[in-house]
């Protein structure tokens, strides 16, 4: 069935809860990605050392997206179309969502409610779909949200609105922003799950495993006794990073600069 701003975004109807998916066993490997941002270079060669690294292994392998694939860097548009189609053989790729996905998603609800998204990055992501930004956020609300379903295509509204917002394996949670210290992970509010930073990021205790997340850029992973984070700020920095994990833990890191 085909998607559309109006069926998918009505303002005065709640969003339901975004999935939360978990499995019992791990697979051979599995690699998360940091926030993209619109970087599409760097995403296809850490995707390639990726899909290297994971040659010679028996079994499939993962690779778990961490969220924020849009705004500030160039090519957001392109970006989602390279998650939408069929990943590398032998690979899976699972996609979760981040607070950049949300706010897209609001704004394209409601331009008026959403009016913060254009000033997180959200012009550039505007123009990666060949939008004008001047024109469109001076246009009357219907005509705006006319001609953002004529730029936008229905499979990346379907990709985006289908996001889920937490993947568990045994031991290790992958999540975009964190979670709430001292909470049963099943009690875990979505805002929390796409937004948080503290009290996450300060805890070393009441977490329901290790938790791989992005969402807090630094100039390098940061690694704690709790948490990988693998938001390295490729918009500004160049450099998008990966890490390669297991039941045992973080195995490696791999890392792409501009």
């Amino acid at each position: 069935m085909g998607f559309s701003l109006l069926s998918l975004f009505r303002p005065a109807q709640k969003k339901p809860p975004r999935p939360r998916i978990s499995a019992d066993r791990w697979p051979e490997a599995v690699y998360a990605i940091g926030d993209v941002h619109g970087c599409l270079a760097r995403l296809l060669e850490l995707e390639a050392a990726i899909v290297a690294d994971a040659a010679g292994r028996a079994g499939e392998s993962w690779i778990v997206m961490l969220g924020d694939y849009i705004d500030r860097g160039p090519a957001s548009a392109q970006v989602l179309d390279h998650l939408i189609a069929p990943p590398p053989p032998g690979i899976r790729r699972i996609c979760l969502a981040g607070n950049h996905e949300e706010m897209f998603l609001d704004f394209l609800g409601d331009p008026r409610s959403g009016s913060r998204w254009p000033d997180f990055g959200g012009l550039e992501t505007l123009a990666s779909y060949g939008l004008a930004s001047a024109t469109l956020l001076g246009l009357p609300a219907r005509r705006r949200r006319d001609m953002l379903a004529a730029y936008i295509p229905e499979t990346h509204l379907e990709f985006l609105a289908g996001l889920p917002a937490l993947l568990t394996l045994p031991g290790m949670v992958f999540v975009h922003a964190g979670l709430r210290p001292g909470v049963p992970l099943e009690r875990q509010g979505e805002q929390d799950l796409l937004w948080i930073r503290e009290p996450f990021l300060g805890a070393d205790a009441g977490l329901p495993g290790f938790v791989v997340h992005g969402h807090t850029p630094g100039p390098e992973v940061v690694r704690t006794s709790h948490r990988l984070c693998l938001d390295t700020g490729a918009f500004a920095t160049g450099m998008l990073s990966g890490a390669r994990l297991g039941p045992s833990g973080v195995q490696a890191i791999l890392t792409t600069r501009g």
